[in-house]
């Protein structure tokens, strides 16, 4: 099946022609009917010569319906353009013309109707000239008359071969199906209708209502009038639910895969024309959505729009702008960021406007890792990126790799000018680290040590410290010096208090010597060379087993107020255990 929309002005023989191609009813509504014109969506479908199916999307052509117009053709690919031979080129035949170029719609054909009542020679040429230079200049063009059937043979062929050339749908892509119609059935209770443009439904399926909504279940599924198990895009679907009421379901509600798409308000677009022709509010059309938006210009071809009510956008979406109260369409525009930086600095939209000229309208990996740095799986997949499989060290984020060149240097830099200030306390906390580079997550460190411009650096006891560092002030090496030459001639003989004063070694020297690998804290106020735990545990492995306190004190030639916290920390490395009330024991 592929889908195809109306379009053309009012009393131009939009329905007729439907109902001449289909020989069904486009129009839903006694009212449609008995006045003779399409208020709402009308829908119809026929099988052609090839075997392929079209639906018509029929929409209204009266400038007081422009709204259900542009409900009816965004989703839609492709336009069956009608105008009448006998009334020509009319105002809303340029206004569906301003829309259809707005959503960039390439695909189509141009139908000139009631040829039977006057030479269709000079509407199609007006035609022709009102869509020079739009996407639709080249559509092949037929003259027909629903009345009398000429030139409906060759209008089929020409949608035969229209459906050849539509884009091949993504039938696994996260689904978004944009709701024209919900209404009850008895029996059956809340059904609502759309054109679904990519992926899959299936009967049994749990959707949102709109992102991070709702949830309901996908009770059973229509398209062509005949139910089905499932339907792929690119289709008209009416969509049976459970858990919702169809008063709550208005046209232009979304109903979307579950947590694949964020609710978006504010986003950065690239607009067709110039901003300054743009008013400071908007009326912003998407699919069958529409809602009021403020325009913020960025330059002349690149806008912020902040929206009255999210909706769910991805990068790529095109989108229709009218202007509130009217029906001019001064420009379409195309999502370039759903999730734009806030601009808070002087200067920020100039940069921010550069920033996106360079950034394509397609959604591309490498483009948004440049301009994010980092960026996690699920929002690349919520904005309609593709990713690959990530390592899952990296806790689903990834990052670009000219920005891991720059956090490198910017991390060696940042950790010689804390050893410089701080000579005492080298390296940074690998916590310090990560917000120093403003890293979502610790798990990227690991991406940017391993850079080689990070090759300085190592991880250590929970730090960041570069291997090639100043080390120690000299006055606190030479100290750790006179200490170590000390233990090595008594190891357990720790220097007291006023040992350590006497030295200059307070606390903080102590904990650098500590981290430097010169000393080790055995207990408070407890210091030994690093060798103290493996050497005691030897000596004590000579004596008779278990042993008490005493006996240790007195073989490692010591005090109580270093034996005591030396044995707990033997015991708590695994190099002893205790038994009975004052047992110790080498293991």
């Amino acid at each position: 099946m592929f889908v195809v929309a109306t379009a053309g002005h009012v009393d131009h023989g939009k329905s007729t022609l439907v109902r001449a191609l289909t020989g069904e009813e486009p129009d839903r509504w006694v009212e449609e009917r008995h006045r003779g014109l399409t208020i709402d969506l009308g829908y119809a479908s026929t099988t052609l010569d090839d075997g392929r199916t079209v639906a018509f999307v029929d929409v209204p052509g009266h400038r007081r319906f422009v709204p259900n117009m542009l409900a009816g053709i965004g989703p839609v690919p492709a336009v069956m353009f009608v105008v009448a031979a006998d009334d020509g080129w009319m105002p809303q035949s340029a206004e569906h013309l301003d829309a259809l170029t707005a959503l960039r719609v390439e695909h189509g054909v141009l139908v000139i109707t009631r040829s039977d009542l006057l030479d269709p020679a000079l509407a199609l040429a007006e035609a022709r000239d009102a869509m020079a230079g739009t996407p639709l200049a080249d559509v092949p063009a037929v003259c027909v008359s629903a009345v009398t059937g000429a030139g409906l043979d060759t209008l089929r062929a020409e949608l035969a071969r229209l459906g050849t050339l539509l884009p091949e749908p993504d039938r696994d892509a996260d689904v978004r199906l944009w709701v024209d119609r919900s209404f009850t059935i008895g029996g059956a209770g809340t059904v609502v209708t759309g054109t679904l443009p990519a992926g899959t439904i299936r009967a049994g399926d749990v959707l949102e209502l709109g992102p991070n909504g709702p949830q309901v279940t996908v009770r059973g599924l229509q398209s062509l009038g005949q139910r089905r198990d499932e339907v792929a895009a690119v289709a008209r679907v009416a969509v049976n639910l459970r858990g919702v009421a169809a008063e709550d379901i208005p046209r232009g509600s979304a109903l979307v895969a579950p947590r694949r798409w964020r609710p978006i308000t504010t986003l950065d677009v690239r607009v067709d024309g110039r901003t300054d022709a743009l008013p400071e509010q908007v009326m912003l059309h998407v699919g069958s959505a529409a809602t009021a938006a403020r325009v913020r210009p960025l330059d002349e071809g690149h806008a912020r729009l902040t929206l009255a009510a999210p909706l769910p956008l991805r990068v790529g979406d095109r989108l229709i702008l009218r202007e509130p109260g009217a029906d001019r369409i001064p420009a379409g525009a195309v999502v370039l960021d759903p999730a734009p930086p806030p601009l808070r600095r002087r200067g920020a939209a100039r940069r921010r406007a550069e920033e996106l000229s360079a950034t394509p309208e397609s959604p591309d990996l490498a483009s948004e890792l440049s301009r994010r740095g980092v960026a996690h799986v699920d929002d690349l997949r919520a904005w309609g990126i593709t990713v690959p499989s990530v390592d899952p060290a990296h806790r689903g984020w990834l990052i670009d790799p000219d920005h891991v060149a720059a956090l490198a240097e910017a991390l060696v830099g940042a950790v010689r000018r804390h050893d410089r200030d701080d000579p005492l306390d080298p390296g940074l906390p690998t916590e310090a680290a990560r917000r120093t580079l403003g890293l979502p997550d610790a798990a990227l460190l690991g991406v940017v040590l391993d850079h080689p411009a990070a090759a300085p650096l190592r991880t250590q006891r929970g730090r960041v410290v570069a291997g090639d560092g100043p080390g120690l002030p000299r006055s606190v090496r030479a100290a750790a010096e006179t200490l170590a030459e000390r233990l090595r001639v008594r190891p357990f003989d720790a220097p007291t208090a006023d040992d350590l004063a006497e030295l200059g070694l307070g606390p903080r020297e102590l904990s650098a010597c500590e981290r430097a690998g010169l000393l080790v804290g055995v207990g408070p106020g407890v210091w030994l060379a690093p060798g103290a735990f493996a050497e005691a545990a030897r000596r004590l492995g000579e004596l008779a087993q278990p042993f008490t306190p005493s006996s240790a004190r007195t073989h490692l030639g010591t005090s109580r107020r270093v034996v005591m916290p030396l044995l707990e920390a033997l015991a708590d490395r695994g190099l002893s255990r205790r038994e009975g009330d004052d047992g110790h024991a080498i293991l």
